[in-house]
Formats: C-alpha cells, structure tokens, sequence
C-alpha cells in the first residue's frame, strides 16, 4: 500500500494574493510620483504663477537643460483667477537656490511634448531659499499662449505688421545705389541684402565654433568661476554707484574719447586693418611667453626662500651699517681718507713722472737691445792687426790699459805716464785750424787711418730713435792712407 504524503503551502493563497497587490499598488504610488516612505523630505520650491502653466505633474525642472527635479503639485487659487502655486522637488545637483531666483515655463522639443519648468538659481550674493519658502510672481513667467497672441493682433497692428513685413523684404530685396556699392567691401558689392545674409552663413559655421570656444571658456575652469566672476561685476557696479559725479566724469571723459575716435574714423580703420597681422604675430610669440610660464613658476618657488630670509637679513645687516656708517664718519676713515689726499696726489704725480722715466728706460733698453749690443758683439776685420776679439771685449782691454798708464808710481796719482820716442820717419797731421798741422817722428810708418777721416763730423740726426737705427758696420769703413 503506497501513502500520499500531504504537501501544505508555505504562503496561503489569499495571503500571496493581499502581498501582491500592496505591490502592484507601491510601484503604481512611485511611479506616478508619490513621496518614498521612511526617506528624507526633498528640498521643495513653490513659486507663484498669475496665467495658465500648462504643467502636469512630474513635468521636469531643469537648470541650464539639466534635469534636477520635478512637479509634485499645482494648486489652484480659486475662484475665476488662472492662477495657481507650483510645488516642486529639487535635488542636491539644482541646490542652492537663492532669493533672486527665477522660474519660466518653457515648450520642451516637439518629440518630448508638453512644458518643462527652467529654474535660475539666482546670484550667489542673495540669500538662500529654504525648503518651502514662495517665490512671488514677479519671478517666475508663464508660456505665451497661441490665443493671447491673436488676440493682441488687432487691425490696426496687422496692419503695422504688414508694413514692417513688405518694408523688411523691400529692403533685402533692394540692390545698393552706385555710391554705396562703391564703398562696400569688394565681396559684397552688387548684392543685395539678402544676398549678402545668404554669404554671411559661409561664416557662421567658424563663429558659432568660436561662439562655444567663448561659452565654454566663460565657465571656467574650476566650479563657481562664473559665479565668482558675477559676484566681481556686482561689487565692481555697486563701487560705480557708490562713485556719485566720478562715474558721470567718467562718461564724460569716454565720450570726449569717443569723438576724437570719431573724427580720425580713417586712422582708426588703418589701425583695424593692421590688427590681424598684429594679432597673428601676438599668437605666434603668446606660444614661447607660455612655454616660458613653468620656467618663471620653476624659478619663483626656488626663489621664495631667499626672498622669505631677505627680511631677517635686512634686520641683521641693520646693526653692520650703523658701525660701517660710523667707521666711514669724519672722525675715522673720512679724517683718514683727509690726511692721506696729500699723499695720494703726490703718488699720482710721482707715478706720472714714473711712466716717462719707463718710457725712457724702454727706450734705452730698446737701443741697447737693437743697437749697442749687436755692435759690441761685432768683430773687426783689421789686418794685420786683427785681434779676433769681439768689439765690447777690445773696449774693456783698451779700458784697462788706459788705467794703467794713468797711474804714477805709487799708484796715488793721477798722472799720464808717457815717454818720448823718435824715428826716422816724419809724419803730420792735417791743418788744424789756426795752429796749422802737428809734427812728428815716428819710429814705424803708419799703414794708415781706419776708419777714413774725411775732414768733418758724422751727422747727428735727433728725431730719429735710436731703436729705428740699423747696427752699423764696422767691416764696411775704408781705410785712409797714413800721416
């Protein structure tokens, strides 16, 4: 005999039943935007609207296209007014809000429908909203509705319209007068104003590039940059107001600057048309000024030591100038510097008179070097009587033998020792003047003169150095024939 063995459910069936509709009934409560039980309060903004908004619950609110919350409620005020009180549920990331906050109702994109709320968080200067708090309906606007456009377009401003419109494409469709086409720029001459628009968007592609390089920088680089710099132009403007008749001076004075501007209009457009090139060879040398940047930063921070010990150094040097300021006083060095002025000048005059007895030593030296001494090395060919001897050693022996034979015989006196000789053989001088020749014997005929007497003395010449004087030569003398 087999047994069924009874299986009993874990969960009755009516209490899986209640359990999945507390589900069903929790998901349907979030997704249709209920508060999340046991979770903090949201941040929540109420703001004041005076027209219809169009908005639904869970329309999004968006900073700057950023989706940082939603519409949790709209309640009317009542009666035949349109006008009700947004509340709404605010992230951190649209956190803070301020006191100057604005709140417009905008169409979203034509794939998305309805309205979005576009939330400003006001200035950073203003004070903070906190949770709850109602922004007046001087904040906040509503979207323009189709029928209160039409219902501002009454005859009378259709017409106007009108003529605007016909008025607007007269004026793109007219060609420019002959006089104005030849002051214009030379792509757009003969064009019409349309025309010329339909060629502006050749460049509107680079601009717009430009326009977000312009956007993008205006943000910054780091978080609260703009606002940083919006809170400058608030303190900047208030100081301008607080100015009084400085600010009117100012404006004045521009507007002076202005005319003068004005009245040299071609010089100015000279100077436009040089700016590109001035700009582009800004551009080409702002790249090495900012290569050098991390070299200067470099260079500063190695710099700030010294710079942090030049203060105490300062007030350690204080103590060292007072004693040299007394050292350098009259009564010490100065009395010194005084007394040696004297001295000083004559060191000066001395030094003076020195460099001429240099000059004159270098001169005597340079004769001795260039003339006197390759001629006392020279030798005289003199046969038979040459002696092979250099000049300088023949002077110091004949220097000798006139010492000697100026000596008597004790050796005290200062007498020429000579005796007389004769001989067969007579010589004579030349005419001597008034005394006529000189006679003489002479035990040997003379073989002659050398060097040859020529009857006057050699020339003297005083202007030229004797260091520019060739050494003579002594071997190239003739010889005279003998008394």
């Amino acid at each position: 005999m087999t047994r069924r063995r009874r299986h009993t459910a874990l969960v009755p069936n009516w209490a899986a039943g209640i359990i999945a509709a507390v589900v069903i009934l929790a998901v349907c409560w979030l997704v249709f935007g209920g508060p999340t039980p046991f979770g903090g309060s949201p941040y929540q903004l109420k703001a004041m609207f005076t027209a219809q908004t169009e908005l639904h619950l869970a329309s999004p609110v968006r900073v700057a296209g950023v989706n940082v919350g939603k519409v949790v409620s709209i309640k009317r005020v009542g009666g035949s007014s349109p006008a009700a009180v947004i509340t709404m549920d605010i992230n951190h990331e649209g956190l803070p809000i301020h006191t100057d906050a604005t709140v417009n109702i905008r169409p979203r994109l034509f794939l998305e429908g309805n309205y979005y709320v576009d939330l400003s968080q006001g200035s950073p200067g203003a004070p903070i909203l906190h949770s709850g708090q109602v922004l007046p309906a001087a904040h906040t606007s509503g979207p323009v509705q189709l029928d209160r456009v039409l219902s501002s377009l009454n005859a009378n401003a259709r017409t106007n319209l009108q003529t605007l419109l016909q008025g607007f494409g007269a004026a793109l469709n007219d060609k420019p007068s002959a006089a104005a086409d030849s002051t214009a720029d030379p792509s757009q001459r003969g064009l019409t104003a349309a025309q010329s628009l339909n060629r502006s968007l050749d460049y509107s592609a680079a601009a717009f590039r430009e326009s977000a390089l312009v956007d993008q920088a205006l943000l910054g680089e780091t978080p609260h940059d703009l606002s940083g710099s919006v809170t400058g132009l608030s303190k900047t403007f208030t100081g301008l107001n607080e100015s009084g008749s400085h600010l009117a001076g100012l404006v004045t004075s521009f507007s002076n600057t202005m005319g003068a501007l004005a009245a040299r209009q071609s010089d100015l457009s000279q100077t436009i048309a040089l700016l590109p090139g001035t700009l582009r060879a800004a551009d080409a040398a702002f790249g090495p000024l900012e290569a050098s940047f991390g070299p200067t930063r470099t260079f500063a921070r190695e710099l700030l030591p010294g710079v942090r010990r030049l203060g105490p150094t300062i007030t350690d040097a204080l103590p060292w100038l007072a004693q040299a300021r007394t050292l350098f006083s009259s009564r010490d060095l100065g009395g010194l510097l005084t007394d040696l002025t004297p001295a000083v000048q004559g060191t000066a005059s001395t030094l003076k008179s020195t460099r001429s007895l240099l000059g004159g030593a270098y001169s005597l030296a340079s004769c001795f070097n260039h003339t006197i001494i390759p001629t006392g090395n020279e030798k005289i060919s003199d046969p038979p009587l040459t002696t092979g001897l250099r000049d300088y050693q023949e002077l110091f022996q004949s220097a000798v033998g006139i010492a000697s034979s100026a000596q008597n015989i004790d050796g005290n006196g200062r007498y020429l020792r000579s005796s007389t000789g004769g001989g067969a053989d007579r010589v004579q001088t030349g005419s001597l003047g008034t005394s006529g020749p000189l006679y003489g014997n002479a035990v040997l005929p003379p073989l002659g003169t050398r060097p040859a007497f020529d009857g006057t003395a050699p020339k003297l010449t005083r202007s030229v150095s004797c260091l520019k004087e060739n050494p003579p030569n002594l071997n190239a003398t003739s010889t005279g024939a003998g008394p």
